[in-house]
């Protein structure tokens, strides 16, 4: 989710710059700086802002250079003249000097708010979307790189998962022959019978068949996930932590060192995976 946008508007005697800047955050954190005399508009623009970046935390920046001759800003002349009399009875200064002195008196410089003018926000409006679709833009070059990112992650998942499979057997085969040599070094004679039974039913313990099917389900549903249109950040999360269950258990229950390795790189390709999923909208 992060992001730049920016688009500048020249008129007659200013010119206006927008600027979008979007950081990574699980909702829409906007904060909004724009010159007093358009905050009549900033529910527009939140509003704007919202329904097309969804999620982030977002900077929307406003500035206006005055170019022309047009000021807010005027001089009180008749509240100067009045400092710099006041000032005369008090010092027999230069009069630079006391002009200099008057103008940084209270209400020497007025601020005149005017309202919006309808037709020159119709043109900053269009700006805003201009910033917003370059904003998307960078942001969609960005989901792309990621896209490829989660499914070279995903295979090397699916790589992994599938050395898991093609090693269970043999697990299982040295859980089997470690059990059979603990009975025989206690030498003590068993009911074959009743042993095969116990064997049965420690080993259906280990057994991780229906972690190995739903983690492979698992697997397919994020990759349909990511090829959706849809905004599915969120849904990647829970598929991930879905994957992440699957995982865990699999390690708790192998019991083999071969295994548990094979575990730790797919905890260490999904903790990447969940990092940048946070780049997802």
């Amino acid at each position: 989710m992060t992001g730049y946008g920016k688009s500048v508007l020249q008129l007659p005697t200013k010119k206006i710059s927008i600027e979008l800047k979007s950081l990574n955050s699980k909702s829409l954190d906007l904060n909004a700086r724009m010159p007093s005399m358009y905050r009549a508009k900033e529910l527009d623009i939140r509003k704007l802002i919202a329904r097309n970046l969804v999620r982030g935390k977002v900077d929307f920046s406003l500035f206006v250079e005055i170019t022309g001759e047009d000021t807010s800003s005027k001089i009180n002349k008749t509240v100067v003249k009045e400092y710099i009399k006041q000032l005369k009875e008090v010092v027999d200064g230069d009069a630079i000097e006391l002009l200099k002195m008057a103008i940084r008196m209270p209400d020497a410089i007025t601020t005149e708010r005017d309202d919006i003018d309808e037709e020159e926000w119709s043109l900053i409006s269009e700006e805003i979307d201009k910033a917003i679709a370059n904003i998307v833009i960078y942001r969609e070059d960005e989901g792309a790189t990621l896209k490829q990112d989660f499914e070279d992650r995903i295979s090397t998942l699916r790589r992994l998962l599938n050395e898991v499979i093609t090693m269970d057997p043999e697990r299982i085969d040295g859980v089997r022959a470690r059990l059979e040599k603990g009975i025989s070094d206690i030498k003590e004679k068993v009911d074959e019978n009743r042993f095969e039974q116990e064997l049965v039913y420690y080993i259906e313990k280990f057994d991780i068949t229906e972690e190995k099917v739903r983690l492979e389900n698992h697997l397919d549903y994020f990759t349909k996930a990511l090829d959706s249109e849809d905004s599915n950040g969120k849904k990647l999360g829970f598929i991930s932590q879905e994957i992440g269950r699957e995982i865990n258990t699999i390690g708790s229950k192998s019991n083999y060192a071969p295994m548990q390795k094979l575990v730790v790189q797919m905890k260490d390709e999904l903790e990447k995976i969940k990092e940048q999923l946070l780049n997802v909208l």
